[in-house]
């Protein structure tokens, strides 16, 4: 198990949800395991951006996009499933870290901070 420390916008995110959810999301990226960041699945992937490694767990209708720093999980980003932010950030668009952080659903919006 690692220690897991929560971005600005991933304890916003958490806040705003019930005690019930907010233990299943805690349950979900807490018991994380070696092993698995070895060898993800279905449920948790890794990916590239930016020169970091990212990985992403599905938490139900959840997506926590975290990274591994120092033998911890620094969650970035707790972001709902199916979301304009969420595909972004999967997709590795160009991306303010603004939009992600204000969970920004506008997609005209997204489009003219490309500018």
């Amino acid at each position: 198990m690692y220690q897991v420390n929560f971005s600005e916008q991933s304890m916003k995110e958490l806040n705003q949800l019930d005690i019930t959810k907010q233990m299943e999301i805690a349950e979900i990226i807490s018991s994380i395991t070696k092993e698995q960041l070895a060898h993800p699945n279905e449920a948790l992937r890794s990916f590239h951006r930016d020169n970091t490694v990212y990985y992403r767990v599905r938490a139900n209708d959840f997506r926590i996009y975290f990274e591994l720093i120092d033998d911890q999980l620094f969650a970035h980003y707790i972001l709902h499933k199916n979301t304009l932010a969420d595909f972004i950030f999967r997709t590795k668009l160009p991306v303010k870290e603004e939009f992600l952080a204000e969970q920004e659903d506008s997609f005209w919006k997204y489009l003219d901070s490309l500018k």
